[in-house]
C-alpha cells in the first residue's frame, strides 16, 4: 500500500522529506537541533503525508512515560467507579492517561495485573490491594516505581496512601442505630483479610463498648463471599425466615445493602419500614431507591483524585512525594433509619 491509503510513519516522512529518521525524530521533539532549512522540509513532508506521532512511542523516545496504572478491587461498584473518575480527572489534567483494572479482591489476579502493568512501562501505580501483604508492592517501590495505597493508610513511609478512617465510619454506624434504640445489630461483612471490612467492625464495636454494652452480645457479624447486592440478597434470606429475624443491619457496603433490600420485599414484605438497615459509600443510587438508604459517605472522588494528585508530585529534589491523607466519613440519615 501506498502511504496515502495507510497510516503513515515516520520513515515515510523521512523518505519524502530526503532526510534520516533521526532528525524527523529531532523535529518532533528537539527542533532546535535541526537548522531551519531542514526542518522546514521535514514539516512541509509530514503536512503530506498527514502524518501524526505516535505519543506513546515519542514518550518512550524521551523517557517520559505518562501512563499510570490502578487497581481497584470491583469496578462494578459505584463507589470505585467514583474513585477512578477522581484519579481519571487529575491525571487528565496533567496530560498522563489511566490503565485502569479489578482485581476482583484475588491476589493473583492483582499480581499479574501489577506484572502487565511494569512491562507496560507505567510511570506510576494506585493499588487498592486485597490484603495486608505489601511486599510486591514494596519491592517495586524500592525499584523506583512510585506507588500510592488507595482506600487503606500505609503501614510504611515507603508508601503513600490515602484513605477515609473506616473504624470511624463503623463508630458512626453504630451510634445511629444504638440511637434508634436497637440492641441487636446484625452486621453483614466482608472477609477479615480486606481492611476495610475489619475496620469496620472494630468501628461498631467501640460504638457498642462506648454504651457499656457487650460487643459480643449486641453484634451477630455475618461473613458473606460477594461485596454485591447478590451476596447481600444471600446472607440475609436465611435470617428472615429464622426466629431471630433481625431489626437492624449494618451492610458493610451499598451495594450489599441494596441487595437486602430487595430479598426484605422478596420474601417479607411486610416488614419493608420496620427493620433499620445503614449502608457504607452512600454511591449515588442510595438517595434513589424506593426505600432511600441511610449510608456512610466516603469522599470517593476526592479520593481517587488526592491520590493521583500525591501519586504526580514531586519534591524539590524530584524524589516522589511520600504523604499518608486518611478522610473523615460521615453519616447519611435516610428512611432505612428505622427506630426499635
Amino acid at each position: 500500500m501506498s502511504a496515502a491509503t495507510r497510516r503513515s510513519s515516520i520513515g515515510d516522512v523521512a523518505r519524502l522529506a530526503g532526510v534520516s529518521v533521526g532528525t524527523v525524530s529531532n523535529v518532533l521533539n528537539r527542533p532546535e537541533r535541526v537548522a531551519p532549512a531542514t526542518r522546514e522540509r521535514v514539516q512541509e513532508a509530514i503536512r503530506q503525508l498527514s502524518f501524526v506521532p505516535n505519543a506513546s512511542a515519542r514518550q518512550l523516545r524521551a523517557g517520559t512515560i505518562t501512563t499510570v496504572g490502578a487497581i481497584v478491587l470491583d469496578i462494578r461498584n459505584p463507589f470505585f467507579t467514583e474513585v477512578a473518575r477522581g484519579i481519571e480527572d487529575r491525571l487528565g489534567a496533567a496530560d498522563h492517561t489511566l490503565m485502569l483494572a479489578s482485581s476482583d479482591d484475588d491476589p493473583e489476579r492483582e499480581a499479574r495485573y501489577l506484572r502487565l502493568f511494569v512491562e507496560h512501562g507505567v510511570s506510576g501505580l494506585l493499588v487498592v490491594p486485597t490484603g495486608d501483604d505489601l511486599g510486591p508492592l514494596l519491592t517495586l517501590a524500592s525499584r523506583g516505581m512510585n506507588t500510592v495505597l488507595l482506600d487503606m493508610t500505609s503501614p510504611t513511609s515507603a508508601l503513600s496512601s490515602v484513605a477515609v478512617d473506616d473504624v470511624e465510619g463503623g463508630r458512626l454506624a453504630g451510634e445511629h442505630l444504638l440511637e434508634l434504640g436497637h440492641r441487636e445489630i446484625v452486621m453483614l461483612n466482608g472477609p477479615h483479610t480486606l481492611r476495610p471490612c475489619r475496620d469496620r467492625l472494630t468501628g461498631l464495636q467501640r460504638a457498642v463498648e462506648r454504651r457499656g454494652l457487650d460487643p459480643a452480645a449486641v453484634i451477630r457479624e455475618v461473613l458473606i463471599d460477594t461485596l454485591d447486592a447478590g451476596g447481600g440478597a444471600d446472607a440475609i434470606a436465611p435470617l428472615l425466615a429464622s426466629d431471630r429475624t433481625p431489626r437492624a443491619v449494618f451492610c458493610v457496603n451499598d451495594l450489599v445493602a441494596i441487595g437486602v433490600q430487595r430479598e426484605i420485599r422478596r420474601r417479607r414484605p411486610e416488614l419493608i419500614g420496620s427493620i433499620a438497615i445503614v449502608g457504607y459509600d452512600d454511591i449515588e443510587v442510595a438517595a434513589e431507591l424506593a426505600t432511600p438508604l441511610t449510608s456512610v459517605r466516603q469522599p470517593a472522588h476526592r479520593l481517587g483524585f488526592r491520590a493521583a494528585d500525591i501519586l504526580l508530585g514531586r519534591t524539590e529534589a524530584g524524589e516522589p512525594v511520600r504523604e499518608r491523607e486518611v478522610f473523615r466519613p460521615e453519616l447519611v440519615v435516610r428512611a432505612t433509619s428505622v427506630p426499635a
